[in-house]
Parts: C-alpha cells; structure tokens; sequence
C-alpha cells in the first residue's frame, strides 16, 4: 500500500473525533477511469500566489484567461479580494480593504509564467471579478474588474511593452462609491462590433437586512468614443432586485443574439431579459420559475445536457448542484434536476467540460470553507470546509451522478475554474482560483494525471499547507 495512504490512516486513527481508519480525501485512491481505461486523478501545480510572488494577496476569486499579448499562449487575469475579514471592514477597527489585479503570462512551459500586479490597494478594493474582451478595437484584448467596495474599472491594453507599461485605466463613474460589485461580463449586445459591459449593483459588501429590502440594480455600460473618458459611459439599467449577485449575457433561446441572466440573492430567483431590439438595447423580462428548487445564480453555467436543442442552466441551489431543464416555452416552468452535493461544503466555483473522454458533459466543482481566513483554526470533518470534485456524467440523465471527490482542506474558498489542456498531452486540465487560505491563496492548474493503476486522487504542490480532511458523508 501506499506509504503516504498508510501514514493519512494512522493518524486518522489518532485524532480525536475521527473514525478510525477513515482515509483523507486528497490520499484516497481514485476509482474514477476515462474511457480508455486508465484511472484519473490529479495534480496540483502553483501558478501565482503570496510565496512565489513575495506580494501580500489573498482571497483569490475571479479568473479569466486570454492572449494579451498576441504570442499565441493564453495568460491569467486573477484579481484578489486582499482583505482577511470576512467580507467587510470596519471602520476604526480593521484596515481598509485592499485587493490585487494580478495577471500570468504564460509560456511554452506550463510551469513557468511571469506574474505582475496590474493594480492594487484602494484603487481594486476588494476585488472579486474579471472580463476580457477588445474593447477599443484595436486588436488587443482590455480588461473589466469589478471591485466589491465599489466599483468598476476599465484597463485599456497598451499594445506594446505589456509587461512593464502601465495599463491606461478609468474608474467608471456612475459606479465609484455607489455600492457593490461582485460580477461583470462584457459582452456585444448591440452587434455594433464593440463589447458593453454588464454587472449587477448588489448595494452592499455585507449586506444587511435594510440593504436586502431596497432593490438595486443589474445594468448594462456602453461607451461611445474613447473609453477612458468618463463622459463616454451610459449605464442602462435592466431592472432592480434584492442583492442581485449576477448578470450573465448568454443566447438563452438561440435566436442569435445575447441575452441577459440575472440572479437576485435577495429573491433566491433568476431572472431572464430577452434581447428584443438589439439595435437599441431593448431588452424583455421574462422571470424564470423553477420547479423544485430556489438559486440566486451566483455561479451559471450553459449548455444543452439533454440534447433538446435549449441552453439549460447549471447553478447552485441550496448546497445541491443543480441543472434546471429549458422548457419549450420560455415563459413556463424550468425543471431542477440534482447533479450533487458535498455538504456539509458549501458549493461556490464550477465549470462544465467532458473530463473523461466519454463525449458526455461532466462538472468539476469547488468548495467555500468557512473557518478562519488566515489559520486553519478548530475545525472538523463536520464543518463546511474547503472541497474539490468532479461530477461524472451518467449517459442516462434519470441516473444519479458519479461523484469523484479530488482534496478536502481544513481552508479554501475555490471560486473559478477554467477548462484547459495546459500541458499539450490531449486530456482536459483546469486553472483555478484558491482563496481563504492566506499564504496559500492564489492561482494554480490541476494536471489530469491517468494511469494504469489507481493513484490517490490528489497530489499537492506544497510540502506544507491547510491539512487534507476526511469525508463527513450525510448521504450526498
């Protein structure tokens, strides 16, 4: 047996409050096979974080990836919330929340990339989002960041230098100081050949109970002219809802043009806005009923599982990943039907991809731990703590999914994933964000490893780190 196996049940066996012999996720041998047989697991490499880079970061959250700099290899925006309070400051108590805009340029060598910080401190406060889309037309791709204490900032490419020249840049300013911003997308809703960018308002960093009852909203921005000219931004506002945490474009009834998805924590519901007149931004709403389930579309995922022809949604209801079934008339019930769960772990970042090589949609997720930011603190197995794992794609969608649990962490918050073959060798890899686990928050890439025979599920990239964890199964 494996020493490091043997090593994880001997002190298993040893802790308090643990079944003996109960193996720690990342250390159990995987049972999951790609098609050719061979057993899948996975290997953690470090992309950018606190260490490597000797820059104080933390709470990782958006990702997004692109060619900045045109020379054929995608690079990393990772933006960081920076601040080691949950999700606030307080004023005269705590220091004002920073936040960090990083970016990793790649290279040829998947393990080897030159990381910059491309803004930080008040200016990214809080920083939680990221976009990349060309949006002055001149063939370079810029960059959105939303900033939960409050804005939202423009960065033009500069087309040349990217490494060491400064990054032109513009506070939106119907934005600054105005609430809160937790997501943005940018997106050509128009088909005018030049992106807009929507982002909801969700009007507080920590909402309380008087910001759930005031409504705020999910809006469209559109530049007409230089967009580093404050004068040159509109905002359009969709509609306004209780804490709305997301506003997603998507051609969602497949007439060609995009359409906007919005999810209102506050309502615990989804909203769809048709895109009606493109031309002049008109857009219908339409509220998405879902039959068997409440989401605040936090995180969405699109595609068509059922083979129907219809955009259905992956999102989060409750601690349940769910997938909610595109009726043939929009305006009539959406049906949830459960993919899984790692509760007692709060489900929070996911992304959609065959991992297998079976040709079907499988989901690989994450989890947010809830203890301490900066500590692994008193936790056990029973709390909600930090989780990966895929989700095996039955064929027959009545079935239950397979669930294939990767690591367990006394800390992490993984909140983005992005399908990726990194390394070249034809089998699907993933970069993700890892936040709530300063100094080990960050950036990094699982390599699918396959084998002949079976290998623990996970294999780190530190020698210290938050302790792997045992399951606490409650039927999931």
């Amino acid at each position: 047996m494996n020493k490091k196996i043997i090593l994880s049940l001997l002190l298993c066996s040893l802790t308090p409050g643990l079944l003996i012999a109960q193996p720690l996720v990342g250390d159990t041998l995987s049972k999951a096979r790609s098609t050719d047989g061979s057993y899948i697991s996975w290997k953690e490499h470090l992309i950018d974080d606190p260490i490597i880079s000797g820059v104080p970061f933390s709470g990782s959250d958006g990702l997004v990836m692109a060619d900045l700099d045109l020379d054929g290899i995608d690079d990393i925006v990772s933006v960081h919330e920076s601040d080691s309070t949950y999700d606030s400051t307080i004023p005269g108590e705590t220091p004002e929340a920073m936040g960090h805009v990083r970016i990793a340029f790649g290279s040829e060598d998947p393990d080897k990339w030159i990381n910059i910080t491309l803004a930080e401190g008040v200016e990214a406060s809080a920083a939680e989002d990221a976009a990349i889309a060309d949006v002055n037309g001149d063939g370079f791709p810029d960059i959105m960041v939303a900033a939960e204490l409050s804005h939202l900032i423009y960065f033009q490419n500069p087309g040349k230098n990217f490494r060491t020249q400064a990054w032109e840049r513009l506070i939106l300013p119907m934005t600054q100081g105005r609430g809160s911003y937790i997501r943005v997308f940018l997106a050509d809703l128009d088909g005018d050949g030049f992106p807009e960018a929507i982002a909801p308002n969700k009007g507080a960093q920590r909402p309380t109970v008087e910001d759930y009852r005031r409504s705020t909203a999910a809006s469209i921005y559109k530049f007409s002219g230089d967009p580093l000219l404050g004068s040159s931004w509109t905002e359009i506002e969709l509609g306004f809802f209780s804490n709305p945490r997301n506003s997603e474009p998507v051609d969602i009834d497949g007439d060609g043009d995009m359409d906007i998805i919005v999810g209102s924590n506050g309502e615990n519901r989804i909203i769809l806005f048709e895109n009606t007149d493109p031309k002049n931004l008109v857009f219908e709403e339409h509220a998405i009923g879902v039959y068997g389930s409440e989401t605040n579309g936090f995180n969405m995922e699109f595609v068509d599982l059922n083979g129907d022809g219809r955009l259905d949604i992956i999102g989060a209801a409750g601690r349940t990943l769910s997938w909610f079934e595109q009726p043939a008339d929009i305006d009539h019930a959406w049906i949830s039907r459960s993919v899984g769960s790692f509760a007692p772990d709060s489900m929070t970042g996911f992304e959609i991809e065959d991992i297998n090589d079976d040709g079907l949609i499988d989901i690989i997720a994450g989890s947010y731990s809830r203890g301490p930011r900066t500590g692994d603190g008193d936790v056990t197995k029973e709390d909600a703590l930090g989780r990966m794992g895929w989700f095996e794609n039955p064929g027959d969608l009545e079935r239950a999914w397979i669930r294939h649990d990767i690591s367990r962490r006394k800390r992490g918050m993984y909140d983005k994933f992005i399908a990726r073959d990194i390394d070249g060798d034809g089998d699907t890899d993933f970069v993700a964000t890892r936040g709530n686990s300063y100094p080990y928050d960050g950036v990094f890439w699982l390599e699918q490893i396959r084998t002949l025979t079976p290998r623990p599920a996970f294999e780190r990239a530190r020698e210290t780190d938050s302790p792997e964890m045992p399951l606490f199964d409650i039927g999931n």
